[in-house]
């Protein structure tokens, strides 16, 4: 800790890092111990996050993350979306498809910002706030398939009529950013992805993920 930052503000962020990474929750004694303080300073932390809707306490005493992160989270995708823009911009205007940042939400994948290409004819129409299965879209699989990394993995995935007819799907996943779990694609109206789409798109979820590190 240095002169200019709070230690109590500190314990609580910490406090509330803890509890993300269980499911079961952690008690008073529990959260003593990895924290290396008193019960007195953890009882008047989880006060305070309890005020804020940030944390709560079953019946058993086990403190859990609080609804109140939700709507904090909420927050969250206009960030996301700004700092995605510029990226998204670019691939779809290399393109010529309709470029996307994707998040997941649940066991959706959730599509927050949306680029089309102003030079083309004709593009699929794909808009924000459009949601499907994880398990179907190469939005949603390119996110899957980073949960489990594999050797052969080529880094982007490509799909063909899963969500609309004739339309293919080419997405690579973000990586290496805390907190957010996602996916940089394109959709277009083909029988095929180009052969270089894949490799670019990769190049853009990298871009993206900077951005947000």
């Amino acid at each position: 800790m240095t002169a200019e930052t709070s230690q109590t503000l500190d314990r609580g962020l910490r406090v509330l890092k803890l509890l993300a990474d269980t499911d079961h929750g952690l008690t008073v004694t529990e959260l003593s111990h990895k924290l290396g303080v008193n019960r007195t300073v953890i009882y008047r932390l989880l006060a305070t996050l309890e005020q804020h809707a940030l944390v709560r306490r079953d019946l058993g005493g086990r403190a859990r993350v609080g609804l109140g992160v939700l709507r904090l989270g909420r927050q969250v995708h206009p960030l996301v979306r700004e700092a995605a823009m510029p990226a998204l911009r670019s691939l779809a205007e290399d393109i010529g498809a309709t470029a996307h940042l994707t998040l997941v939400d649940g066991a959706e994948a959730l599509a927050v910002a949306v680029v089309e290409p102003s030079w083309t004819d004709y593009h699929v129409a794909y808009r924000a706030g459009f949601r499907h299965p994880l398990e179907r879209g190469a939005a949603g699989k390119a996110i899957l398939s980073a949960r489990q990394r594999r050797a052969d993995d080529p880094g982007y995935t490509l799909t063909h009529g899963e969500l609309e007819a004739g339309a293919c799907g080419a997405a690579a996943p973000l990586l290496g950013v805390t907190g957010v779990e996602g996916s940089v694609g394109v959709v277009m109206l083909a029988e095929v992805v180009p052969e270089r789409v894949g490799p670019r798109v990769m190049d853009a979820a990298r871009e993206v993920s900077e951005a947000l590190r």
